[in-house]
């Protein structure tokens, strides 16, 4: 009788990684990525924001690790009364275990060099007060751009209190206040909504007086932003990813090897909050923000002009002194650029990214699409189309 093998025990590992922040969802499919390939692991996964405590099945949990985002000096005891290895992938708290987690100072170099090369010269940081991750990426932007004439830090709690909008008045406040035009770096997305919206209501230019770029690239918040925000791809993935196969090394008894781990940002995500040069004249700047709010209608040089509150003749001088370039080849530019991104981002009918995008109808917007790319609309799409399968792969 012929005596089958038994299959190796799959390894147990919990993840204490909350799904409401893009942050925590690319470390779930980092992880995710190498589970699939190990084949070795079955994952726990357990649903809660990034503040939650422990869930109560994990205190008698027969598991083999945990990979968690660790919030609480709380959580940190508790995990590790479990005798099982840990490893925290947000490093706010003590490192009493290996961490793995993005490159904070790379971060923030990066978010400097954007704004250098769009030709600013002022200069803040707008962050959580007491978090380690942020006030990092504070000193490390205010280092980076240290070229420049000016830098303003405002920092602010991240809990909500009584005095919420006392908080919102004085983001108002340092918003009004600060040099302009000026580049904003946000420790996160989500500080990047409460920023636009205070520029918002205070009428200030975006992103022609004030440019703005977050940390993450959480897509939902970018794009429900207004304008949407620009931000960088932390390398959230890959940080799930080398967090699992230190997870592996340590269940099969080896070392978790130097920690903490950094992993280095990957790209610059540019969205309308920083897609302008700075720009110094105020009016022009308004006449700007009138272009991007009214791309899609019939806008000529009296219309924008009103907006900007001058004469026809001065804006036009004015105009052309600040930007290099005519008001005309301004709007076609900005009008392909976003058809462009319509064409390849969505999948709405191209009579449709016509309209939006201010052309007259298909036909021509086929026609001045081929000349600046020199493909069709159809071809980006299936080009666009082709990357985002692979990548998704």
């Amino acid at each position: 009788m012929i005596k089958l093998a038994m299959a190796p025990a799959r390894k147990k590992i919990g993840l204490l990684v909350e799904t409401s922040l893009g942050s925590g969802r690319e470390i779930l499919k980092g992880i995710a990525r190498y589970a699939r390939y190990s084949g070795e692991w079955q994952l726990f996964h357990a649903a809660g924001g990034l503040s939650e405590m422990i869930p109560d099945w994990l205190e008698n949990w027969d598991g083999d690790g945990i990979i968690a985002r660790i919030q609480s000096n709380e959580v940190s005891q508790k995990l590790a009364e479990l005798k099982i290895p840990v490893i925290d992938v947000l490093g706010v708290c003590k490192n009493r275990f290996p961490l793995v987690h993005v490159d904070d100072e790379a971060i923030a170099k990066l978010a400097a060099l954007h704004f250098s090369e769009r030709n600013f010269r002022h200069f803040a940081f707008y962050g959580i007060k007491g978090e380690n991750w942020s006030m990092r990426r504070a000193e490390a932007f205010r280092n980076a751009s240290e070229t420049g004439e000016s830098f303003a830090l405002l920092e602010m709690p991240r809990r909500s209190t009584a005095n919420e909008v006392n908080s919102f008045q004085r983001l108002l406040e340092w918003v009004r206040d600060l040099p302009k035009p000026v580049g904003i770096m946000v420790c996160s997305d989500q500080k990047g909504l409460e920023l636009l919206e205070a520029c918002l209501c205070e009428g200030i230019p975006v992103p022609e007086q004030v440019a703005v770029i977050g940390v993450d690239n959480d897509a939902a918040l970018c794009e429900i932003a207004d304008p949407p925000l620009t931000s960088i791809r932390g390398g959230h993935s890959r940080v799930g990813h080398e967090a699992a196969a230190m997870m592996d090394r340590l269940l099969q008894g080896g070392a978790a090897g130097p920690t903490p781990l950094r992993v280095a940002p990957i790209e610059v995500v540019e969205r309308e909050s920083s897609g302008s040069l700075a720009i110094d004249d105020l009016t022009v700047a308004k006449g700007l923000k009138f272009i991007r709010e009214h791309l899609s209608e019939s806008i000529n040089n009296d219309s924008i002009s009103r907006a900007a509150g001058i004469s026809r003749t001065l804006f036009q001088k004015r105009f052309r002194e600040a930007m290099g370039t005519s008001i005309r080849e301004h709007i076609l530019a900005r009008r392909i650029e976003r058809a462009v991104s319509l064409i390849e981002q969505t999948d709405i009918p191209l009579a449709e990214v016509a309209c939006r995008s201010g052309f007259r109808h298909q036909e021509y917007l086929g026609q001045i699409i081929k000349k600046a790319t020199g493909d069709t609309p159809g071809e980006l799409r299936k080009r666009a189309m082709s990357a985002a399968s692979h990548k998704a792969t």
